[in-house]
């Protein structure tokens, strides 16, 4: 099965990079921990839950709508090694508890395939089978498989009862399996059986964290908010080319994490195809171990959602609007002792074309995404900010995004476009001291 998503924001293209300290540098500094245990992992992968959407909405869910007596193998490329590691399983929107059989983790091969000597069993208190409540999440036991940095991981997991498909990621970007039985164990999926399917979406599967060296301090994470530009809509499949997976690829030499909390149409204020940034921050980010930054890009969906079959009575929201949300999402953040930089919105002229989204872009909605973007980058209210507009923009046609950068949709960065948003981060921008100047 594969996903098609056009939504939400982008970004448009001069070769520039523009990241312009707005206030000064706060000092390093970590999420407090609840006990010296909790204070030696860190964050490496995420991928947000959101709720299933109806039949009647635009895009498939990429999904059964049940799944019973399967197994879903799963793939992430986390950002921070270490040597052991816990998976983190999402029943945020279920209505129901979800039991989990078994599940393993592995080194992965082609084809949803294992490195059958790396297979470790994944425990829950001591045992093998668990049940993740209606509305909560379930953080696995350690389990050793020491794991390099920028390296992949599989997850299997086994359902035996029967579990409406109510809380997922939508747009994963990976290619995963759901096949018959429990194959959680299996060297290689049979993935010729009757029922086999693959799938980019992602159920169960939210989060992984590593652990630090004893000895040493944990490691600093950065998390991103965002919508699809930043979830990776158009990004090639299974080649990690959306702008946080570049980002991590940047960081993880200098010991530091990246954890991508984009969902694809998410909205600062209001929710979309997830719930709005101040209603899950506190889940996505302020909860992820180690997280000391947050980089936020977010509000062309607020600008652009309003009058599209997305929705279309909807107001249109004031800028005045916008920034009281990021406001509130920055004091937030502050109060957790984490750094926040914001990011301008970049260009989407014609954006959608031939789809029943073409009418995503009008000139009055670029006119309110300047506004923003002139707030964001003058208005104070964020540590620092990233110039994604001007990095991004048609030199010679600032309101869109240059072709080199663009994926074809004038919305979505492609894979160059996205390289080049996170070669324009300044390291020490978002963690302090992290390079020698």
């Amino acid at each position: 099965m594969r996903q098609l998503f056009p939504s939400l924001s982008t970004a448009s293209g001069a070769v520039l990079l523009a990241l312009v300290i707005s206030t000064p540098a706060m000092a390093d500094s970590t999420v407090p921990a609840g006990s010296a245990e909790a204070s030696n992992w860190a964050a490496t992968w995420q991928a947000s839950p959101q709720p299933v959407w109806g039949a009647d909405f635009l895009f498939p869910t990429n999904l059964p709508a049940v799944l019973q007596d399967q197994t879903v193998r799963q793939v992430a490329r986390i950002s921070l090694g270490g040597p052991r590691l816990r998976i983190v399983l999402s029943n945020a929107y279920g209505g129901q508890p979800v039991t989990v059989g078994r599940a393993t983790v592995a080194k992965p091969l082609p084809a949803g395939a294992i490195d059958a000597g790396s297979l470790q069993a994944v425990t829950f208190g001591g045992s093998a089978q668990a049940t993740i409540a209606a509305g909560a999440s379930l953080v696995s036991d350690p389990v050793a498989l020491p794991l390099s940095s920028l390296s992949q991981v599989a997850v299997s997991l086994y359902l035996p009862g029967a579990m409406p498909v109510q809380s997922f990621h939508w747009d994963g970007r990976q290619t995963g399996w759901i096949v018959a039985g429990d194959q959680s164990a299996a060297a290689a999926l049979r993935t010729s059986y009757p029922g086999a399917i693959s799938s980019t979406a992602r159920p169960l599967l939210a989060g992984i964290q590593v652990e630090a060296n004893p000895a040493s301090p944990a490691a600093p994470v950065v998390a991103v908010m965002g919508d699809s530009i930043t979830d990776g809509a158009t990004a090639s499949l299974d080649r990690d080319s959306r702008w946080p997976d570049f980002l991590a690829a940047r960081l993880a030499p200098h010991g530091a994490a990246v954890v991508n909390a984009g969902i694809s149409g998410a909205r600062l204020l209001s929710d979309g195809m997830g719930e709005h940034a101040l209603a899950r921050l506190e889940r996505d980010v302020l909860a992820q171990p180690g997280v000391r930054s947050l980089i936020v890009l977010l509000g062309i969906n607020d600008i652009s959602w309003p009058g599209t079959a997305f929705a279309r009575q909807a107001p249109r929201p004031t800028l005045q609007d916008m920034a009281e949300g990021y406001r509130q999402l920055v004091a937030r953040a502050r109060s957790h002792g984490l750094r926040v930089i914001g990011a301008t919105l970049p260009p989407f002229e014609g954006a959608l074309p031939g789809t029943p989204l073409d009418d995503y872009y009008q000139a009055e909605k670029d006119d309110l995404r300047r506004h923003v973007n002139a707030w964001i980058r003058l208005g104070g209210a964020f540590d620092a900010v990233i110039d994604f507009d001007a990095v991004l923009r048609d030199g010679a046609h600032p309101s869109r995004m240059a072709a080199r950068f663009d994926s074809g949709d004038r919305l979505h960065p492609g894979d160059e476009g996205n390289r080049a948003m996170a070669d324009a981060v300044d390291l020490n921008a978002i963690l302090p001291g992290l390079l020698p100047r």
